[in-house]
């Protein structure tokens, strides 16, 4: 269960320093892992950002400029046509496990019924969705990889509307830079046009056949299998369409924003 990370200690040490600079890295860029433990010191670290590394001040910023240099390179290096693995039945993890910045005794509880996705932002239909309207649009099924930041992962089967034909039929500005959600159980994350857009981005409203249930985020949640477990929010309550940089619970926590799988 991805829990609050810790934040630095206020005693500088520099094998802790490279060890989040290294982190940084690799939630951004896994197949760099060997280089970024190889190539990264404390002087190079040093020169790559412009910091000080005598304070935590520096050094936070030092770790927020290496993180947002990794969004970029991730989304040059983004293929948006590239689809993730997908796998057969008989490899679908189960069961499949339960993650969350909470307890699954603590499981947001959704009424259904009164469920309405509210749309805010470059929309040009910018009216509220009811459950049922969302279940009568065209779906699509995946049985794909969850990658977890925190080292494991798990197959499973999701069902739900494609994200990419969503969005044209509200009529988004599919130009804009970010689309943020907010959810029910007050998390919320953004991600970049490029992979709302993807052909495997997908408005999850079953998983494994069933309505989605609601430890997997019932009603609806975003599934990605081009991103990190993070980046796809659960009992999402709203969608915006913006350019104005929308940040998130863990990025805002120094996570990447990027945060490919």
């Amino acid at each position: 269960m991805i829990r609050k990370p810790n934040r630095l200690p206020s005693a500088l040490d520099g094998e802790l320093i490279l060890k989040d600079a290294r982190r940084e890295l690799e939630l951004s860029m896994p197949s760099r892992r060997l280089f970024g433990k190889r190539a990264l010191t404390l002087g190079g670290l040093s020169l790559l950002s412009g910091c000080n590394i005598t304070d935590q001040e520096s050094v936070n910023r030092m770790l927020t400029k290496i993180s947002r240099m990794n969004d970029g390179v991730q989304a040059w290096l983004f293929d948006p046509n590239k689809l993730a693995p997908t796998y057969p039945a008989s490899m679908i993890t189960r069961p499949f496990p339960f993650n969350a910045f909470y307890g699954e005794d603590e499981i947001t509880e959704v009424d259904g019924d009164a469920y309405r996705l509210e749309l805010n932002g470059l929309i040009a239909i910018r009216r509220a969705w009811s459950l049922a309207e969302l279940r009568r649009l065209p779906q699509v099924e995946q049985i794909t990889r969850h990658i977890c930041v925190e080292g494991w992962s798990a197959i499973g089967r999701w069902g739900g509307v494609p994200f990419a034909g969503f969005l044209k039929h509200i009529g988004a500005d599919l130009s804009a830079k970010y689309i943020a959600f907010r959810c029910a159980d007050d998390y919320f994350t953004s991600i970049d046009m490029a992979t709302a857009l993807h052909p495997q981005t997908q408005l999850t409203l079953t998983y494994d056949g069933e309505i989605l249930p609601p430890k997997y985020g019932f009603p609806m949640k975003l599934r990605m299998p081009t991103k990190l477990g993070y980046k796809n929010p659960k009992h999402i309550a709203s969608i915006e369409v913006t350019n104005t940089y929308p940040g998130g619970y863990w990025e805002d926590q120094g996570y990447n924003w990027f945060g490919g799988a």
